[in-house]
């Protein structure tokens, strides 16, 4: 990766505060440049303990990672108060532009297009369908697509809720939502003596629920002209607001008339600006330092900018079940080799609803968009997670796809209108038949498997697992027949095997060890769709409701889910409590149908 043309020598000790992957990433950066890196405290979100606690550990710079604290103005003052240096924009700059009301109207005084609005876009009836979203944040969380004005008022509560608790603030907006809209973002970068660059594209349009899934630099398939006004778009906002450091600018290309519309303004270092790293060869936080020393950007010649890179995000959540977060041990973990990825999950780790959902993240490069979607193929094959249900069989899955293959062919709301279809189990059955049986089956004695039948050819072998029966030909060799003899990332017990295939991971249980997997709900018992903490109770014992109606909110990693009554019917039962954690599986609810 190219460097910057100087060595930042004014930064001795940085103190990130952050966690996990993110800390892991700065460090890196900074290891390689002779600069002491400190991982921050548990206090995340605390600016007075993260300052005292860089204080106390000698840095003079604070890194704040690119989530928790890093769009948090307050927090960069209190660090400038401290006498440290800030890795970041000026705080005057985050508060100005971390709203997406006040982002808007700067926005749009430089000249740069924006979403129409109720005030703009005609009356409601011309406006629908609309975009609710939190004013004061992003990632998703405040954000509803609405479009009935029956369903506005409730979209609009949800939404203030998330918000206020995610960021301490309910204002709501209401812009035109474009149906086929492509998120396409450029990356920014300003230095503290006026220069402003841009450092290419990135497409983020695959997503669900308005959280990113996979992104890409460059954005594919748009011409010159339109790049480079999208350019020139996001430059004139940065030099509008006199920006200094990396910060990426947000669009919505509408893929049905060409034209673009301005999002928002993300002050920090993107969690997908490795794809611009890979893609441009320049070092993201490196080039953070040299701005936050006072020096100015200097790239020497152009950037590299040659072929492209993809990252997919790795989650805990079942993506075939409507992408529910997920809990658990991660038995076993193997992230793949000769690609970069970045990751703070080990086998062994416990994994809970408490954090944001992504484990990790694989990026990839090729000479252009075709072989580096096949190496993020082979990535994916080789990513193991086991002892816990997470996303990358559905990420092979999609970046497989013909769709994917096509690029402008996925919008933001693809996902959401695609019911992903599960891959079928048969081949990882076969292999976990093969598995259980090399290690199950005696290798000596009079009941050897070897092959030997008087009077005709070996017997074959049949494997029964609950799900389905696998017969294996006789006389393999264990370890040999149909390659399943390579496959490693498997863990194989008495009880059964669990198993990675093509990077989605399968648990075949045998039928003589059937366990109680906790209650199986009978009619009328509403249980948890997902381990998670209770956000509202809407009823009590006593109340009759309506098939559909709202009973409660379960909350788990940026995702509300409403649970309904099943069918007209009076509540029976209340086992749930406001602000209590759940399993997946809890008995929450009991609904008795009203009888005709």
């Amino acid at each position: 990766m190219v460097s910057t043309s100087s060595t930042t020598g004014t930064i001795k000790s940085v103190y990130i505060a952050n966690r996990g992957e993110i800390a892991r990433r700065i460090a890196r950066t900074c290891d390689r440049l002779g600069i002491r890196a400190v991982a921050g405290t548990d206090s995340f979100l605390d600016p007075a303990a993260q300052v005292a606690a860089a204080v106390a550990a000698g840095a003079d710079a604070v890194h704040p990672g690119y989530g928790f604290l890093s769009e948090n103005a307050g927090f960069a003052r209190a660090v400038a108060a401290a006498g440290l240096t800030w890795i970041g924009p000026m705080p005057e700059v985050i508060e100005r532009m971390g709203r997406k009301d006040a982002a808007r109207e700067i926005a749009a005084a430089a000249g740069v297009p924006v979403v129409p609005t109720g005030a703009s876009a005609g009356s409601a009836t011309d406006l629908f369908p609309v975009l609710v979203k939190a004013a004061a944040g992003g990632g998703g969380k405040g954000m509803r697509i609405v479009r009935t004005a029956a369903e506005l008022d409730e979209a609009v509560a949800a939404a203030g809720r998330e918000a206020k608790a995610a960021f301490g603030d309910d204002t709501i907006l209401i812009e035109k939502y474009v149906e086929r809209g492509r998120h396409i973002e450029v990356q920014l970068l300003g230095d503290t003596h006026g220069t402003v660059i841009h450092m290419g594209t990135r497409e983020c349009s695959v997503q669900r629920r308005h959280q990113k899934v996979i992104e890409e630099a460059p954005a594919p398939g748009l011409d010159d002209d339109l790049l480079e006004q999208m350019h020139d778009a996001a430059v004139r906002l940065g030099k509008a607001v006199q920006y200094t450091n990396a910060g990426t600018v947000e669009f919505l290309l509408d893929a049905d008339t060409g034209d673009f519309y301005f999002l928002e303004m993300n002050t920090r270092l993107q969690v997908e600006h490795r794809v611009t790293e890979l893609y441009t060869g320049v070092d993201l936080v490196h080039l953070q330092l040299e701005v936050a020393s006072g020096r100015p950007i200097d790239l020497g010649p152009d950037p590299f900018f040659y072929g492209s890179s993809i990252e997919a995000r790795i989650y805990a959540e079942d993506a075939w079940h409507g992408f529910l977060p997920q809990a658990g041990r991660a038995s076993l973990v193997r992230w793949p080799e000769a690609t970069v990825v970045d990751h703070d999950l080990v086998s062994g780790q416990v994994v809970s609803t408490a954090f944001d959902p992504m484990l990790g993240k694989v990026v990839v490069h090729g000479d252009d968009r075709e072989t580096a979607r096949l190496a993020l193929v082979q990535a994916l094959d080789d990513t193991v997670i086991l002892g816990l249900t997470t996303n990358v069989g559905f990420l092979r899955q999609l970046a497989a796809s013909e769709e994917f293959a096509t690029p402008g062919t996925i919008d933001t709301a693809w996902l959401d209108r695609t019911e992903p279809t599960p891959p079928d189990p048969a081949p990882a059955r076969e292999l976990a038949a093969l598995l259980w049986q090399q290690a199950h089956a005696p290798t000596t004695g009079p009941f050897a498997a070897d092959g030997f039948r008087i009077g005709g050819p070996p017997a074959p072998v049949r494997v029964d697992f609950e799900d389905g029966s696998v017969t294996l030909p006789g006389g393999h060799a264990p370890g040999t027949a149909g390659g399943a003899g390579r496959m490693t990332s498997a863990i194989v017990t008495a009880h059964g095997v669990e198993l990675s295939h093509h990077g989605q991971r399968y648990v075949f249980e045998r039928p003589d060890a059937a366990a109680d997997h906790g209650m199986e709900a009978g009619d009328g018992t509403v249980v948890a769709p997902m381990p998670g903490t209770v956000l509202d109770v809407r009823v009590a014992e006593g109340h009759t409701v309506a098939a559909g109606d709202v009973l409660g909110v379960v909350e788990a990693m940026k995702m509300e889910l409403a649970l309904k009554a099943p069918y007209d019917g009076v509540v029976t039962a209340v086992m749930a409590v406001t602000g209590r954690q759940v399993a997946l599986g809890d008995a929450l609810f009991t609904v008795e149908a009203i009888d005709d």
